[in-house]
């Protein structure tokens, strides 16, 4: 195919599975294939999808690190014992209302949300998501997709992560109109359905249907203008249910170490990072966590290369203890109730598996998250030397 348009549709946490059961868009689109998904969240894979490069390079895993020397939040140590009573400064509205607040004072430009981190913890944290990743230069030093299209001056749309869906997908039958040759087209609305409906199919099934009417119509108006359009839909990750949840933060808190002086530590949905200040904390947490040794496990070296997340810093923390799919942490850092649907698993979990499927051949170079940049880098490239 010779494509007068190449539209890239990025629908978050639809995975494999789901892509394969349900036989979504498969009339429309039927070259498909599960992709391994980058290990991490959504704000590990979206940095990772912009960039073509692994966050053992850009840096972006999980939102919050511990980082007491580079922390911009010192400052707010003391809001604890100013925000009282905390049952109610820790209600997610208000947390959420807080976090607007700061993301202004700071100046932030990214995504940012304080979910459930302590006061106290936040003073020695840093925040890796400053910059809007989907701007000019939003992950400097390393070329973004936005760069990219600036640099070989192809016409072209990139959504707005602030706006709905529907915002983002009628945004796009615009900019078609508008004559952009190249679309990168964000929605997010399943990834949220996902964490709290997983199990009704009913609700996931009008969500899917809504998604093809859209894709028809984006279709449809480049057919109306007389245009070619190579259509590719794919997503970060799939999404696991719901098993049970484990309490590690009470069982690391019962060892009367002191949090910043003997170690550090970043409580995830699904995973545990910790950084160790003192030869006697790493001993007593390895100790501890052997109780959950049936329930998740130790990332080795060897799998932090493989996943893309091994730094010489220790960015990411020195140890990660990952749990087993299905298995939340609660509470955590990121929320107190466990959902009915999470991700941020290991790769190989096949509820984790990505999707791609398009209206023309998928390379068969395509096989993980971090290939998706290489693609569009491709074709939006080709799209130049045709306008040239």
């Amino acid at each position: 195919m010779q494509p007068d348009i190449e539209i890239f549709l990025f629908i978050d946490a639809l995975g494999w599975n789901l892509t394969c059961q349900t036989h979504f868009l498969e009339p429309w689109l039927p070259e498909r294939r599960g992709i391994e998904m980058q290990f991490g969240y959504s704000c590990t894979a979206i940095p990772t999808i912009l960039s073509g490069v692994q966050p053992s390079q850009h840096g972006h895993l999980s939102f919050f690190q511990f980082s007491p020397q580079s922390s911009p939040f010192k400052k707010l140590a003391g809001l604890e014992n100013l925000l009282k009573p905390a049952s109610f400064w820790n209600r997610g509205r208000v947390r959420n209302w807080l976090s607007k607040l700061i993301k202004y004072l700071y100046g932030y430009t990214g995504y940012f949300q304080l979910y459930q981190m302590p006061w106290k913890k936040l003073a020695m944290m840093d925040y890796c998501e400053k910059r809007d990743l989907f701007a000019p230069h939003g992950l400097d030093p390393i070329e973004n997709l936005r760069d990219l299209l600036d640099k070989i001056k192809v016409p072209f749309h990139i959504s707005d992560w602030h706006l709905s869906d529907e915002a983002n997908l009628e945004a796009g039958c615009q900019a078609l109109r508008n004559c952009c040759r190249f679309l990168f087209l964000y929605t997010a609305g399943l990834d949220g359905l996902l964490h709290s409906h997983i199990d009704d199919m009913a609700i996931i099934q009008r969500k899917l249907d809504w998604y093809a009417t859209k894709v028809q119509a984006l279709l449809e108006t480049g057919r109306q203008m007389g245009r070619q359009i190579r259509m590719t839909v794919f997503s970060d990750h799939g999404m696991t249910p719901f098993t049970h949840s484990v309490d590690i933060q009470s069982v690391i808190q019962a060892l009367g170490l002191r949090f910043g002086t003997d170690y550090g530590v970043c409580y995830d949905s699904t995973m545990v990072r910790f950084t160790f200040l003192s030869p006697e904390a790493k001993d007593k947490i390895h100790s501890a966590m052997t109780a959950f040794e049936s329930q998740g496990r130790w990332l080795s070296k060897e799998e932090e290369i493989h996943y893309g997340i091994y730094r010489e810093d220790r960015l990411f923390g020195d140890a990660i203890f990952l749990m087993n799919p299905g298995i939340q942490i609660i509470p955590s850092d990121m929320g107190v109730k466990p959902l009915r649907g999470m991700h941020g698993y290991a790769p190989e979990d096949p509820y984790s598996q990505a999707t791609i499927m398009s209206n023309d051949h998928i390379p068969d170079r395509i096989h993980c998250v971090a290939d998706y940049f290489s693609l569009m880098k491709e074709r939006a490239c080709n799209l130049s030397s045709l306008t040239l």
